[in-house]
């Protein structure tokens, strides 16, 4: 099964501050810049490739806390997997739209692909560093946004070992958010 990370950062690295609030990310770059096609900068063709979705509690609860109307919603009927050892219950504003799940990762991808999944998006920055450190994750699209923070909670954290990423594929966006591709290769 492919899994796969399709992730904004600040320039120095951070997914969220420390508070865990993302509002950065509608604030950053030039909001006048014309977009044209590429306003979504990828998401959409990026959704339409994967099949499900594996997401930390941290990730749903950021979501739960939007409080999205059914037309922002933007995952459509995509299957979504929380993940927590904490709650087993979803938010009541995400109950129906998500699965909790608590348990080993690998008899996880096993299942789902067992049960004909074949690309699972990845999010949230425990989840991804969980995944990277079993080998799991085959490709990640890092959506650079023009803003440093300072300090917040990183992408990436400790590795068990140096893991090369290859085939670079950069676009730079007219907003100055700059995005790229890479395939994972754990040596």
């Amino acid at each position: 099964m492919k899994c796969s990370v399709f992730i904004a950062t600040s320039v120095d690295g951070f997914i969220a501050k420390e508070d865990g609030s993302v509002d950065w990310l509608h604030t950053a770059g030039n909001p006048e810049a014309d977009m044209g096609d590429q306003a979504d900068m990828g998401m959409n063709d990026y959704m339409s490739s994967i099949d499900c979705m594996i997401m930390g509690r941290k990730c749903m609860d950021t979501i739960s806390n939007m409080n999205l109307t059914p037309e922002q919603w933007p995952y459509g009927d995509t299957r979504i997997i929380v993940l927590s050892n904490t709650i087993k219950e979803a938010p009541e504003n995400m109950k129906g739209k998500v699965e909790m799940y608590s348990g080993d990762l690998q008899a996880l991808i096993s299942n789902i692909e067992s049960e004909g999944y074949k690309h699972a998006y990845i999010d949230g920055g425990t989840t991804i560093q969980a995944f990277i450190n079993l080998k799991l994750i085959n490709e990640m699209t890092i959506t650079r946004t023009p803003i440093l923070l300072g300090e917040g909670k990183p992408l990436f954290g400790k590795t068990f070992k140096d893991i090369k990423l290859e085939a670079a594929k950069a676009v730079a966006f007219p907003n100055d958010f700059i995005q790229v591709k890479y395939k994972v290769n754990y040596l």
